[in-house]
C-alpha cells in the first residue's frame, strides 16, 4: 500500500517523458511526419491569405491618396442648384469637375462601335497619382484640344492607333494617348466599362446630355492648406445629403476600400480553413491507427511501471513536437506563395500590392497549426489513458470504453468552440460563424453517413459464390481497420467543392446564353428621344431586324413617402425609410401587363388608370423594403418639377438577373403619356456581323442612341466568372492537395497495417497478382465511392443554389462531373497500387523480418 501511495505521488519527470518520446519516435518519423502533412496545405494557405492582408492594409494606408486622386471627392447624379453650386465653388484651393455616362463610341477608320465609360474632365485632376498613359505626356495635353484618351483594351480590340479619330456622339476626337490605368480602376472594370476621356469643354457640342441621360457629376478638391478635410466633409454631409449627393474623403477611401478587401481576405481565410480542417480530419484518423499500432509497446511500458498519464503525455510531445515542425514547414510555403497572390488577384486590384514577409501572419499560422493538430490528435490520443498492462495479452482497445469516455464528448466540445471561434474572427458575426460551422458539420456528417452505409450494403451484398478475389477485395471495405470513411470524407469533400464551382459557373454562363438565343432580345438600345423613335424603328426594320419591344421610360424622384420626407429623416431617426429611396433617380415605365421577369407578390395589378383619381403604382419588393412601403400607403413623385401624388397597389418580385427591361416602379397606361420621356428598343440581331453593321448605322445617325450587344455582355461576363473562378479555383486547389495528401497518408498506413495480411495471403500461396489484383479492387471503390459521392452531393448542392438562390432553370453538363470521377477514382488506384509495391516484390520473410 506505501508503495502504490508513493508511486501515485510520484512527480512526473518532463526531461525522461522527452527522452521517451524521441527514441519512441526514431523507428516512426516518417510516418509522423507524414501524419502532420495534412496541415502543411491549410497552414500554407492561411499564412499567404494573412500575409496578403497585411500587405493590402498596409498598401491602401499608403495608396489610399491616388485611388481618390483628390482630397475630397463629392458626386451624385443630378446638376446642382445654384446654392449648392455657390458652396461647392468655395470649397479647396483647387478644384476639377467630372461628367461621367455611358455612351457608343465610334472608331471610322475600322467601323468599330463599343459601348464605353465617358468621362468629360475639367482641372488638374488627378492631384494624387497620375492618369497613366502612353505616351506618358498624353495624360495632361489631351485636355489642351480637342483630344481624347482611350482605354488600352479598346485600342487592342480595335486595331487603333494615337493619331487616329474616335466619334463622340456628334465630335470627332483625336485619340492623343493609350490609357493604362485610372485612378481605382481595377483591371476587371476596364474590360466591363472600359474608359474614355475626353476634355469637359466639347462636352456639350457631343449633343448626349439630353433627357433621360444618366449623367454622373463628380467635384475634385485639393487643399494645400492645413484643413481637416474629414472634419469639413461631415460639417457639409447634412446639405449633400439633402442633395442627393456623397462625398469621399482619404480617410473613408482608406475605411472602405480597407473593408472591401476584409471581406476577401475573410473569405479567402474561410477557404483556407476548409483545407485545414480536411488535413485535420486525416492527422485523427492516422493517429488512431498509430495509437492502436502502439497499443502493445504502451502495454508493456505500463508494465514497466509507467503511469497512463504519462505514456499520454508521451505521445502527446511527439504530436506537439510534429505539429510545430509541419506549422513551420507550412508557413514556410505559406509565405512563399504569398508571391502568387497578387499575380492571381491583379485584375481585382486598382493598386499594386507590395510583397513583404509578415511576421504577424507566420506567428499566426503556427499558432493556429499547433492548437488544432494537438485538438484533432486529442480525439484518438485519449484512449492511451485506458491502456493497462493487460492489454500486452488482449490486444485490442475496448471501444465501447472510449465512445463512454467523457474526455471524449470535452474534445468534441473545444473542437467545436474553437471552429466557432475562428470562424466568428474572420466574418465578425455570432450568427455567421455558427451557421458555417453547421454547414462543415453537415457536410462532414453526410460524408460520413453515407461512408457508414456504404460499408453496411457493401457487407450486406458480398456473396460466397463470388470470385475470392472480388470478395476480398468488397471485403476489404468493411473489415477492421478499413479506410473508406476517411477517404470518403476527404476526397469525397474535395471532389464536392471543385465539382460545385464548376456546376455554378457553368449555370450561370448557361443563363446569359439562354438570353441571347433563340429570337429573344439580344440587343438593347436605350436612350432614344421622343422625336427619334419612329426614326430608329424604320431604320431596325430595315436592316431587316425585328422590333420586339419597345418600352417608355420617364426619370422622377420620390418626393414624399406617408407625408415624410428626406428632410425628416434627418430629424427623426426612428423613421424606417433609408435616404437613398429620396435620393435616387427612378427611371420607371407605364403598361398595362406583367412580364416574363416579374411575379405580384401582394396587391392588384392595375393595368389602366384614370387621371381624374389617385394614382395607382406598382413597387418592386426590395423597393418596398427600403422605404418601408405597404399596399396603400402613399407616395409623392416629383416628375421633373411637376408633383403626382400615388399609392401602392401593388408589390412585385423581379429577376434581375433577366436581360430585360426591368423597373423599380411602374405606372399605369394613361397617366404618363404626355410626360418628357426617352425610350428604349429592343430587337434581336443574328449574328455578330450584323450586330457589328447594324450599330455603325445606328450610331452614325443617332450618336447620342446607346446600344448594349448581348453577345458583348455574353463575352464580358464569361470573362468575368472565368476570373471569379480561377481565383476560386487557385484557392480551392489547397483543399484539393490537402485531399490528396490525406489520400496518400491514409494508403500509406493502410501498408504499414496490412503487411501482415499481405504476408499472410503470400504465406498461403498467393501470387503478386493476385494481391494486385485484390489492392487494385479495394482501391477502385474506395476512390470510385469517394467521388460518387461528392460529386451527388454537388449536384445536390447546385440544384438548390440555382432553385432557391439564383432562381435560373437547373441544367448541368455530366461530362465533366464523368472526367472528374475517373481522375479521382484512378488517382486512388494509382497511390494505392505504389504504396504496395514493397510489399508485391520481396518475399515475405524480408518483409518479416524488415518490420519485425
Amino acid at each position: 500500500m506505501d508503495n502504490t501511495a508513493i508511486d501515485f505521488k510520484r512527480k512526473i519527470n518532463i526531461p525522461w517523458l522527452f527522452r521517451m518520446a524521441w527514441r519512441d519516435s526514431r523507428r516512426n518519423r516518417s510516418r509522423l511526419f507524414l501524419f502532420i502533412s495534412a496541415i502543411v496545405f491549410g497552414i500554407a494557405a492561411l499564412v499567404a491569405i494573412y500575409s496578403f492582408k497585411y500587405n493590402v492594409q498596409n498598401d491602401v494606408n499608403d495608396q489610399a491618396a491616388t485611388l481618390i486622386g483628390a482630397d475630397l471627392a463629392i458626386s451624385g447624379n443630378k446638376p446642382v442648384d445654384d446654392k449648392l453650386k455657390h458652396m461647392l465653388d468655395s470649397l479647396g484651393d483647387e478644384r476639377s469637375q467630372e461628367r461621367s455616362f455611358a455612351s457608343m463610341l465610334y472608331f471610322p477608320r475600322t467601323n468599330g462601335t463599343r459601348l464605353v465609360q465617358i468621362r468629360a474632365l475639367q482641372g488638374g485632376f488627378p492631384y494624387y497619382g497620375t492618369l497613366e498613359t502612353t505616351p506618358e505626356v498624353a495624360g495632361l495635353t489631351f485636355k489642351k484640344g480637342r483630344m481624347a484618351l482611350v482605354d488600352k483594351t479598346l485600342m487592342l480590340q480595335f486595331d487603333a492607333k494615337v493619331g487616329d479619330s474616335v466619334k463622340v456622339g456628334n465630335l470627332n476626337f483625336q485619340i492623343a494617348g493609350i490609357l493604362n490605368k485610372a485612378p481605382g480602376q481595377s483591371g476587371v472594370m476596364a474590360g466591363i466599362a472600359p474608359v474614355v476621356y475626353i476634355p469637359m469643354q466639347y462636352l456639350e457640342q457631343t449633343g448626349l446630355v439630353k433627357i433621360g441621360s444618366r449623367v454622373n457629376y463628380s467635384f475634385y478638391y485639393k487643399f494645400n492648406s492645413s484643413v481637416n478635410v474629414d472634419k469639413l466633409s461631415k460639417k457639409i454631409d447634412p446639405i449633400l445629403d439633402r442633395a442627393g449627393m456623397r462625398f469621399e474623403t482619404i480617410e473613408t477611401k482608406k475605411d472602405n476600400t480597407g473593408r472591401a478587401f476584409g471581406d476577401l481576405s475573410r473569405f479567402l481565410s474561410l477557404v483556407g480553413f476548409v483545407a485545414l480542417l480536411l488535413g485535420c480530419v486525416g492527422v485523427a484518423s492516422a493517429i488512431h491507427i498509430y495509437v492502436k499500432e502502439k497499443i502493445a509497446s504502451i502495454a508493456i511500458m505500463r508494465c514497466l511501471g509507467v503511469k497512463s498519464s504519462e505514456a499520454f503525455l508521451i505521445y502527446l510531445i511527439q504530436i506537439v513536437g510534429i505539429g510545430i515542425i509541419g506549422s513551420v514547414t507550412g508557413a514556410i510555403f505559406g509565405t512563399a506563395v504569398q508571391h502568387l497572390l497578387p499575380i492571381v488577384f491583379k485584375d481585382f486590384l486598382p493598386f499594386t500590392i507590395s510583397v513583404q514577409i509578415s511576421w504577424m501572419a507566420i506567428g499566426q499560422g503556427i499558432l493556429l497549426g499547433v492548437i488544432i493538430s494537438i485538438l484533432f490528435a486529442l480525439l484518438p490520443l485519449i484512449s492511451v489513458r485506458k491502456i493497462s498492462p493487460l492489454n500486452t495479452l488482449r490486444i485490442s482497445v475496448d471501444e465501447s470504453v472510449n465512445r463512454r469516455d467523457p474526455l471524449r464528448w470535452l474534445v468534441y466540445l473545444l473542437i467545436l468552440i474553437f471552429i466557432i471561434a475562428f470562424t466568428y474572427l474572420q466574418l465578425d458575426s455570432v450568427i455567421g460563424s455558427i451557421l458555417f460551422t453547421l454547414g462543415i458539420l453537415i457536410a462532414f456528417m453526410i460524408l460520413t453517413a453515407t461512408a457508414w452505409l456504404l460499408m453496411r450494403i457493401t457487407k450486406a451484398i458480398v456473396k460466397g459464390s463470388w470470385s475470392y478475389l472480388w470478395r476480398q477485395g468488397f471485403a476489404n471495405l468493411y473489415r477492421p481497420n478499413n479506410q473508406t470513411i476517411i477517404l470518403i470524407v476527404s476526397i469525397g469533400l474535395s471532389t464536392m467543392f471543385i465539382c460545385t464551382l464548376y456546376f455554378v459557373q457553368t449555370l450561370l454562363v448557361q443563363q446569359v446564353n439562354l438570353s441571347s438565343s433563340g429570337n429573344q432580345s439580344n440587343m438593347i438600345l436605350f436612350d432614344i428621344q421622343s422625336n427619334q423613335e419612329k426614326g430608329v424603328v424604320q431604320l431596325t426594320k430595315q436592316q431587316g431586324l425585328p422590333v420586339l419591344q419597345r418600352v417608355p421610360i420617364v426619370t422622377m424622384r420620390i418626393e414624399q413617402i406617408n407625408g415624410k420626407t428626406a428632410a425628416d429623416l434627418t430629424k427623426d431617426t426612428t423613421i424606417k425609410i433609408q435616404h437613398g429611396v429620396f435620393a435616387w433617380e427612378y427611371r420607371v415605365t407605364f403598361r398595362d401587363s406583367l412580364t416574363s421577369s416579374e411575379k405580384l407578390l401582394d396587391g392588384k395589378w392595375i393595368g389602366k388608370a384614370d387621371p381624374s383619381k389617385e394614382i395607382p403604382v406598382s413597387v418592386e419588393e426590395n423597393l418596398s423594403k427600403r422605404g418601408n412601403l405597404k399596399i396603400g400607403d402613399k407616395i409623392v413623385f416629383n416628375v421633373q418639377g411637376v408633383q403626382m401624388p400615388a399609392y401602392v397597389a401593388s408589390i412585385r418580385k423581379v429577376n434581375w438577373g433577366k436581360v430585360q427591361t426591368n423597373f423599380q416602379v411602374v405606372f399605369p397606361k394613361g397617366i404618363l403619356e404626355g410626360a418628357p420621356q426617352f425610350h428604349v428598343l429592343m430587337t434581336h440581331v443574328p449574328s455578330n456581323k450584323v450586330s457589328a453593321a447594324f450599330q455603325q448605322v445606328v450610331v452614325r445617325a443617332y450618336p447620342n442612341v446607346s446600344i448594349i450587344d448581348l453577345g458583348l455582355i455574353l463575352s464580358v461576363v464569361d470573362e468575368l466568372l472565368s476570373k471569379i473562378s480561377y481565383v476560386i479555383r487557385f484557392m480551392s486547389a489547397f483543399s484539393i492537395i490537402t485531399g490528396i495528401v490525406v489520400l496518400i497518408a491514409s494508403v500509406r498506413i493502410s501498408k504499414y497495417q496490412r503487411i501482415q495480411e499481405s504476408v499472410l495471403l503470400r504465406t498461403l500461396g498467393a501470387s503478386r497478382k493476385q494481391i494486385f489484383t485484390i489492392t487494385a479492387l479495394e482501391y477502385w471503390f474506395l476512390g470510385s465511392l469517394s467521388a460518387l459521392t461528392g460529386i451527388l452531393i454537388a449536384f445536390a448542392g447546385t440544384y438548390f443554389l440555382a432553385k432557391y438562390s439564383f432562381e435560373i432553370p437547373y441544367s448541368v453538363n455530366m461530362l465533366p462531373a464523368l472526367v472528374l470521377f475517373l481522375i479521382v477514382s484512378l488517382l486512388t488506384v494509382v497511390i494505392g497500387l505504389l504504396n504496395s509495391r514493397g510489399v508485391l516484390n520481396k518475399p515475405p520473410l524480408e518483409i518479416l523480418r524488415t518490420n519485425a
